[in-house]
């Protein structure tokens, strides 16, 4: 059985009167991809903070690759990688700068055959000697997650990295992460508010919401645990949720902006029931929806996670912008 690389026992973090992390456990095997699922300000990136040591603990006990947060921080460092949303490169220095620049930082003795091995992992090779300015995309997180492994962690925290890529990037770096993941032998924390981009990638999940952590299993597991369909509508008039609820086979209606979704024994017997109470020329929209890791997150939070996700920034904009002011 797999040691554990990450456990954490009544994790919480407070800001005055605000609980951005509340009693969060977890118990991460080794050489897994772990998903913390959950949209903006769920706490994801303060439960990264607290196991990396760069928040301090309000309540609870954890330990990264065997060593305690608290007590044995700079343990825990040398032995953890962290692949960030926002820019962490250099765009004036090369690929091998970037990665030379790493190696002083962490004082390591011998890492000029890694860095070599990292970048043909990466196809990075032939480009060893360009800018980083001159990368594309996929490129500049390529270089990212080498300067990551270069230190040869038990442990990487990937804090959404994909926020701001186009879907052609992202999907190559889902192929990236589970290379890594599988190659390497590294465990993978990965926080993200996309719902596709958890069941892609990660064996065992744990969804968040207002810092807690509200279901937690495999994707399978997960999606099992909802024993309905829903079917989500939108009408040009309203609707009374009663009526909907004294639909045969409706079991629950809720809210979900301006549409109604119903909770359904089965799809197929309610809509007729559905059409038949609605005139159609009032019905703006209607889905059908099997279980999916988004309904297992309306099921136990009572929203979707997108009403949340619209204001995710995009740090490399941000950067960008900051860059070319300062020029």
């Amino acid at each position: 059985m797999p040691e554990s690389a990450i456990v954490a026992e009544g994790l919480t973090k407070r800001y005055g009167s605000l609980t951005a992390v509340d009693h969060v456990t977890m118990n991460i095997p080794e050489g897994r991809v772990f998903g913390l699922l959950g949209p903006n300000g769920a706490g994801k990136t303060t439960i990264i903070k607290l196991l990396t040591g760069l928040t301090d603990l309000t309540e609870g006990e954890a330990t990264v690759a065997g060593f305690d947060v608290r007590r044995q921080p700079m343990q825990v460092k040398m032995r953890i990688g962290w692949v960030a949303a926002e820019v962490i490169l250099d765009d004036d220095f090369t690929a091998w700068e970037n990665l030379w620049l790493q190696a002083k930082l962490q004082r390591l003795p011998e890492w000029k055959p890694r860095a070599e091995a990292l970048l043909d992992y990466f196809d990075l090779g032939a480009r060893r000697r360009d800018k980083v300015k001159t990368f594309s995309t996929g490129m500049r997180k390529k270089l990212e997650i080498a300067l990551a492994l270069l230190h040869r962690p038990a442990v990487i925290f990937m804090d959404e990295p994909t926020i701001g890529l186009d879907p052609n990037t992202r999907r190559m770096l889902w192929q990236l992460i589970t290379g890594v993941n599988r190659e390497y032998g590294v465990t993978v924390l990965l926080t993200t508010h996309y719902i596709e981009e958890a069941d892609a990638l990660c064996d065992d999940i744990s969804i968040i919401d207002q810092g807690r952590f509200v279901a937690s299993g495999t994707p399978s597991e997960l999606k099992g645990r909802v024993k309905a369909e829903f079917i989500e509508i939108e009408t040009s008039a309203p609707v009374e949720d009663a009526r909907l609820a004294a639909l045969p086979g409706v079991s629950e209606v809720r809210s979900v902006g301006r549409s109604r979704s119903l909770r359904v024994t089965s799809a197929e017997e309610v809509l007729p029931r559905l059409l038949a109470a609605i005139p159609a020329d009032q019905i703006r929209r209607i889905n059908v929806e099997k279980p999916t890791l988004e309904s297992v997150f309306m099921d136990v939070t009572g929203h979707r996670i997108e009403e949340d996700a619209g204001g995710a920034h995009d740090f490399r904009k941000f950067y960008m912008n900051v860059r070319r002011a300062r020029q």
